[in-house]
């Protein structure tokens, strides 16, 4: 199923597009040789965000070793490179016998060249996400740490917000990150536990769920977030019982926004959904006590993210 794209949902992304004030973000994203999620995952917000001078940083490269068949960043394919095919079978032994891995694929420069961006933008929120890197042992959290520090250390920067991925379990890792200096610490559901297979098949519900509650646990201090993705063939009821056990694992922040294929190889939307239904979501989770809810078409995880954090404190 694919059905067409609304028309209001239409003429808003075309409204976002027709911004043309994105040089400068544009250009230091390039100097700098950095990677964003907003090109990668080819974000209908792009122009709107550029235009603002906000990015939101893609670490460790623009290729991940995952292949969610909702995204559209490219897939590093550890069955036929046997380097990062080693790197993985590494990866599965405990950080007390193996030693950090270096990849090729890292820019051990990337912290600085980040800073770099967040300072000569004037950024005073930043929003550091990254690729899943199931090619190294900490999942790439030494970067994310390393990036954190050197904003800190370099910028007026006053909050940073970080969006990782699930470090394939390693709890350490990310209590790592969530140790660096963060404010925020974001982790996506992305779709109901029902859905995980044929939309996150490498990834685990309760993994996810596992890693906010321990953050959250060990880091009570830290704002906790995290978001889904609507139109993939959920139903209500699935929305409200995801909803429920992010409230229950710790996390304050929730974003809701509807899928919109990114290509023809990623999976089709299965439904576009109403606008007062994401009123909806939203009345729910505010009901449940959550702090702050962004619910609408176009909300991503990092879209407005200075004005969610200023309206939640």
């Amino acid at each position: 199923m694919n059905e067409r794209l609304p028309d209001y949902l239409k003429k808003e992304i075309l409204k976002i597009k027709s911004r043309k004030d994105i040089f400068e973000t544009s250009k230091i994203i390039k100097d700098k040789n950095l990677n964003t999620v907003c090109s990668s995952s080819r974000c209908p917000n792009l122009h709107l965000c550029f235009s603002n001078k906000t990015a939101t940083f893609l670490l460790l490269g623009d290729k991940c070793t995952r292949k969610c068949p909702f995204c559209n960043i490219e897939h590093m394919d550890m069955d036929t490179d046997i380097e990062n095919k080693k790197n993985y079978q590494a990866a599965l032994i405990p950080e007390s016998v193996a030693p950090a891995i270096e990849s090729a694929a890292v820019d051990t420069d990337e912290p600085q060249k980040v800073a770099y961006a967040v300072k000569t933008l004037g950024l005073k929120h930043a929003v550091i996400t990254m690729v899943t890197r199931d090619d190294i042992y900490d999942g790439g959290s030494d970067i994310m740490v390393k990036t954190v520090k050197e904003i800190r250390k370099t910028t007026d920067c006053k909050i940073i917000e970080v969006l990782t991925s699930d470090f394939n379990g390693n709890m350490k890792s990310a209590l790592n990150v969530a140790e660096s200096g963060v404010d925020i610490f974001g982790h996506n559901m992305e779709t109901v536990e029902r859905l995980y297979a044929d939309v996150r098949p490498s990834s685990s519900y309760k993994r996810s769920l596992d890693m906010l509650k321990t953050v959250k646990r060990e880091m009570p201090d830290i704002v906790t977030k995290s978001g889904i993705m609507v139109g993939l063939g959920e139903n209500d009821d699935e929305v409200f019982r995801t909803i429920d056990d992010m409230i229950d694992n710790g996390v304050e922040f929730i974003t809701i926004g509807q899928y919109l294929r990114p290509s023809l190889e990623n999976i089709p939307v299965q439904r576009y959904v109403p606008l007062n239904k994401f009123i909806e979501y939203k009345n729910y989770a505010n009901g449940k006590g959550v702090k702050q809810v962004f619910a609408a078409p176009l909300v991503r995880s990092s879209f407005g993210a200075e004005k969610f954090f200023k309206h939640s404190v």
